[in-house]
């Protein structure tokens, strides 16, 4: 069975390095939903040595820190589901009141037509927030 996270994940690099790649995706009323996938195919959080999870983890926090500094989102959502996809990846979405879903899980049915939250420039802006977060160390 072909892993499509282990292929060539879909969406816009805002970062990758030899261990992880953050994407900026595509989903529909959510700019700013972002993944963090870990290179290697594992399948758990626990299937990684503690300085790789704590790796994969920080760089999580560095993906909200940006996402909160470009687009003040009312919350952050994260899931780490991998039920369709069992390869570790945490989703890291920013989420607004009047979005399609809230209070909901974005996955859930909608409850209202999506509110417009992209601001100009947003993958720039990402990019550049998350090479601040990434000097701040």
């Amino acid at each position: 069975m072909t892993c499509e996270l282990c292929t060539l994940p879909h969406g816009i690099v805002l970062h990758q390095d030899e261990k992880l790649i953050v994407l900026a995706v595509d989903e529909a009323g959510y700019p700013g939903f972002c993944r963090v996938i870990w290179k290697a195919h594992v399948a758990e959080l626990s299937d990684l040595a503690s300085a790789d999870r704590n790796y994969l983890l920080a760089w999580v926090v560095k993906v909200e820190r940006a996402i909160r500094r470009v687009m003040q989102p009312d919350k952050i959502n994260l899931a780490s589901l991998g039920n369709m996809v069992p390869h570790l990846h945490w989703h890291v979405i920013p989420r607004f009141r009047d979005d399609s879903h809230f209070p909901s899980p974005i996955w859930a049915a909608p409850r209202r037509e999506p509110a417009p939250h992209e601001p100009p420039d947003l993958v720039s802006r990402l990019r550049a927030a998350l090479a601040d977060e990434a000097d701040n160390d």
